[in-house]
């Protein structure tokens, strides 16, 4: 009776000790997709913030150039085009004057990107998981409207997270070297800025961004895939393989970029000409030695379309549109084939519409 019970409680911790086995493999199945997930979302992280800094280095000059366009007095035109606009920031603050503000540019377009990338392939996966369960079509691939929804939810959540980097950005950008204020740097310009305005003025133009972003970074990245998709379903011409080649999609990216940035640019100006309200040296910096120095209000976006529109006509809306034209294609082709080479190399799969 006893060696019954001996070998019955034998038996007993064997199945004890078997079970805890069985748990503690099935626990590590458990944690191994968990813990390739979170790498997977750390590389694709870091592959957008780096196609976001290189592609916005790349073109900082014709950037910089882009706002102090945007927001210069029609009295008082030192920026006169493209290439004269370089040469006299050029003359005038030499080559440091050509990136001034990138810093604090890659300071807000490094998490911005890489949240912007991983926004859209999250959104993406979401959105064809419900296009696909509403189909019935296991098959189902995402339509070009369903990416544009995807770039906008993208786009939004980006900005919207990085938005007071943006702001001071843009203050940096048109100081110059005779400006009667300056600040320092990124984190001086937000300190001053809430010491001196409050927190919501690290929002201001909030508004008109959030409506720009949605046909800007939507298009960006529906014209992009759908693009990429059509030259390798119809191998127009024979010229494409069932890879693109760098070069071809960087041609994708440019026409991407320019779609996006045109539909999109009016929004872009008001923006940048919010950001200016209740800055006390933005008259003197904006209104240049022209003869309208006054101080700059905009009750909100509609009042500032309209008095853009009022005072310096339609034409207003699109100042800076060709240094941001020569800009946007190599910046947004750059972004995207970077993303996508950083991607290839940490060995991340890229597509999520398959």
């Amino acid at each position: 009776m006893a060696s019954e019970d001996v070998k019955a409680a034998r038996d007993s911790a064997v199945e004890k000790i078997v079970n805890l086995a069985e748990e503690a493999k099935l626990a590590r199945e458990e944690i191994k997709p968990t813990s390739h997930a979170v790498l997977s979302i750390c590389k694709s992280l870091v592959a957008g913030g780096v196609a976001g800094g290189v592609s916005r280095t790349a073109v900082a000059p014709l950037e910089r150039l882009k706002i102090l366009l945007q927001v210069q007095n029609p009295h008082s035109i030192k920026y006169n085009g493209t290439i004269q606009g370089l040469k006299y920031i050029w003359r005038t603050e030499g080559f440091k004057g050509l990136f001034k503000g990138n810093g604090t540019n890659c300071a807000r377009i490094v998490p911005n990107s890489a949240v912007k990338f991983f926004s859209y392939e999250q959104a993406s996966k979401g959105i064809l998981y419900l296009y696909r369960q509403q189909t019935g079509n296991e098959d189902a691939e995402l339509t070009p409207l369903l990416r544009l929804g995807a770039g906008a939810c993208a786009g939004i959540i980006a900005m919207s997270a990085t938005y007071p980097m943006d702001m001071v950005r843009g203050r940096i950008t048109v100081q110059t070297e005779k400006s009667p204020y300056q600040y320092r740097g990124m984190f001086h310009a937000l300190s001053t800025v809430l010491r001196e305005e409050g927190p919501r003025a690290l929002y201001k133009g909030w508004t008109p961004s959030v409506i720009g972003v949605v046909p800007y970074v939507g298009l960006n990245f529906a014209v992009y895939e759908s693009l990429k998709d059509w030259l390798i379903k119809t191998k127009p011409f024979g010229l494409v393989d069932d890879e693109l080649a760098v070069v071809t999609r960087l041609a994708c990216g440019a026409a991407a970029g320019t779609v996006g940035q045109t539909v999109a640019y009016p929004l872009d100006v008001i923006r940048r000409r919010m950001q200016m309200v209740g800055w006390n040296h933005a008259a003197s910096i904006v209104a240049g030695d022209g003869r309208s120095k006054v101080p700059l209000e905009y009750t909100g976006m509609i009042d500032a379309f309209r008095k853009t529109v009022k005072y310096e006509g339609v034409r207003a809306l699109y100042k800076g549109l060709v240094p941001n034209s020569v800009k946007v294609v190599p910046s947004i082709s750059i972004a995207f084939v970077a993303y996508e080479q950083v991607k290839d190399l940490l060995g991340v799969e890229i597509r999520i519409s398959d």
